[in-house]
C-alpha cells in the first residue's frame, strides 16, 4: 500500500513536470575583494562569447538569465504571479504584481501541505521580485496572501537538500518601504542586474577598487561569488593597470604605457618619431606607435631593449619585465590546462589574444579569425605592432612583439611574438635591442 502511494505521488510529480514548458535557469553572481582591498567599487562584465558587456556596482548582484519558456510578468497585466526557472535546480525568482498595495504574506508549501518558508513584506501595486533559494527536490506551492487577494503558483525543484529554504526580496521601492508595517519581517535588499546568458558562455570580469583592477575569467554553471585579488600596479606616470592571475603568476593585463622610469626620470623619445637610430649605441627610447598618442591607451608604448634593461626600472614597484623563463612557465601552464595547439604541441595564440583589435584572418583557430573565441585567460593581448631600427612603424592590428628581460648577446635580446594569422604563441626569437617592442610586466615573487 505504501509503495503504491509513493508510486502515485511520483507519477503525479512527473505529469506536472511534463506540463511545464521551461528549460530555464538563473545564476546569481556576487562579488568580493581580497588582497589590497576588500571592497569592490565596480565590475565590468564582458560576455566574450556573445559579444555583450555591461558595468555594475560591486555591491550589485549579476543575474545571468538563461532562456526560459515563461515570459516575465508585465506591468500592464495586473494580479499575476509567475516563477522562473520552473523546474529549478534549487533557486528561482518569484515575480508578483498584486492587485492592491499593502502587507502580504509570501509562503512556500511542500507536497504534503506543510509550510516550509514564509516572508511578510509590504507590496506595492507594481511588479516586485523575490528570490526563492535552498529548495530541495520536490513539488511546491507558492502563495501570496494580501488583505484583499490571494495569488498562487506551482514550482518543481530538482535541487539537492540544503537544509534551509528562504525567501529574499530582490527589488524594492523606497516609498513602499516607508509604508511597511511594524510587524513586517525585514530583509537585506540587493540590486540585481540582468544579463542574457547561454550555458558555456565565457565571461571576463574586471573588478575595480580605487586604483586597483583585477581580471577574472569564468564560465558560470551555478550561483557563485567572484573574488578579486587586488594588487597594486601603478607605473612612474601614475597609470594604474589591471592584473590577471595565470597559474601562480600575476601579469599585467595590458601592455606597458609609461613615459617614466620608476624613480620619475623621463624616458627619452626621438624627434621625429621616425628617426633612424640604427647607428646609435645604447639608445633608451619609448614611442607611441607612429608617434600618435591616441594609440597608447589601447596598445601601450614601444620600447628599446636598452630601456627595458635600465637600472632605474620601467615597471611599477614590486613588478619587473618578464623574463623568457617566466614566459615558458606561463605557456607550460596553459598547455597543462588544455590550451595546447593541435600544431606542434605549442600553446594556442587565442588563449591570450584579446577579443578586439585584430585584423581578420581566414586561417581558422587564429586570433584574427573568430575573435569571440579569443582570450581564454584574460591576458588580453593586443596587436600593437613594432618599430624597426630605421624608424618605420609596422603591422599594428596584425602583430605584437614583447621584449623579455633575457639578453641573447651584446646586440640582441629574446622576445615573444604572435600575429593575427598565427596558431601559436611564438617560440622565443632574438632581435636587435634597438627595435621598439611592447612590454608586459610580471609581479615579483
Amino acid at each position: 500500500m505504501v509503495n503504491k502511494l509513493i508510486m502515485k505521488k511520483s507519477l503525479f510529480f512527473l505529469m506536472i513536470l511534463c506540463t511545464i514548458n521551461s528549460n530555464a535557469q538563473v545564476y546569481l553572481i556576487s562579488f568580493a575583494g581580497t588582497g589590497a582591498s576588500a571592497t569592490v567599487s565596480s565590475v565590468k562584465v564582458e560576455n566574450l562569447t556573445a559579444g555583450t558587456s555591461l558595468t555594475l556596482s560591486g555591491g550589485n548582484v549579476l543575474r545571468l538569465n538563461i532562456f526560459t519558456g515563461i515570459d516575465p510578468v508585465k506591468n500592464t497585466l495586473p494580479s499575476q504571479l509567475k516563477i522562473y526557472p520552473n523546474p529549478t535546480t534549487g533557486n528561482s525568482v518569484l515575480q508578483v504584481y498584486p492587485p492592491a498595495e499593502g502587507n502580504a504574506d509570501i509562503k512556500v508549501f511542500d507536497l504534503t501541505g506543510r509550510e516550509v518558508a514564509q516572508l511578510r513584506s509590504y507590496l506595492e501595486n507594481s511588479l516586485q521580485e523575490f528570490r526563492l533559494s535552498g529548495l530541495q527536490s520536490g513539488f511546491y506551492t507558492i502563495s501570496v496572501l494580501g488583505n484583499s487577494y490571494s495569488l498562487s503558483g506551482k514550482l518543481i525543484s530538482n535541487g539537492k537538500p540544503s537544509g534551509h529554504i528562504s525567501i529574499g526580496k530582490i527589488s524594492s521601492n523606497p516609498a513602499a518601504e516607508e509604508k511597511a508595517s511594524k510587524n513586517r519581517i525585514t530583509k537585506e535588499v540587493q540590486d540585481y542586474i540582468d544579463m542574457p546568458y547561454s550555458i558555456g558562455d565565457r565571461i571576463k570580469f574586471t573588478g575595480t577598487s580605487g586604483n586597483y583592477s583585477t581580471v577574472k575569467m569564468d564560465i558560470p554553471t551555478s550561483d557563485k561569488t567572484i573574488t578579486f585579488n587586488f594588487v597594486s600596479c601603478t607605473d612612474g606616470d601614475n597609470i594604474n593597470y589591471p592584473v590577471v592571475e595565470i597559474g601562480n603568476q600575476v601579469w599585467m593585463a595590458e601592455n606597458l604605457k609609461t613615459t617614466k622610469y620608476r624613480n620619475g626620470d623621463l624616458i627619452g623619445t626621438t624627434t621625429p618619431p621616425t628617426l633612424n637610430i640604427s647607428d646609435e649605441i645604447n639608445p633608451k627610447y619609448q614611442w607611441a606607435y607612429d608617434g600618435n598618442e591616441t594609440n597608447v591607451a589601447t596598445y601601450g608604448r614601444l620600447y628599446t631593449w636598452y630601456t627595458v634593461n635600465d637600472s632605474r626600472k620601467i615597471c611599477p614597484s614590486a613588478w619587473h619585465v618578464s623574463t623568457d623563463d617566466e614566459w615558458i612557465t606561463m605557456t607550460n601552464y596553459l598547455e597543462s590546462i588544455g590550451y595546447g595547439s593541435f600544431c606542434c604541441g605549442r600553446v594556442k595564440a587565442i588563449s591570450i589574444a584579446a577579443n578586439t583589435g585584430w585584423i581578420f584572418s581566414s586561417v581558422a583557430g587564429t586570433p584574427g579569425n573568430d575573435p569571440h573565441s579569443n582570450n581564454l585567460t584574460g591576458f588580453t593581448a593586443l596587436p600593437g605592432g613594432y618599430r624597426d631600427n630605421f624608424g618605420g612603424f609596422n603591422l599594428i592590428g596584425s602583430l605584437v612583439d614583447w621584449w623579455t628581460a633575457t639578453e641573447y648577446n651584446s646586440d640582441y635580446a629574446w622576445m615573444r611574438e604572435m600575429n593575427n594569422g598565427m596558431y601559436i604563441i611564438g617560440n622565443p626569437l632574438n632581435e636587435r635591442k634597438i627595435r621598439g617592442f611592447s612590454v608586459r610586466c610580471i609581479k615579483d615573487n
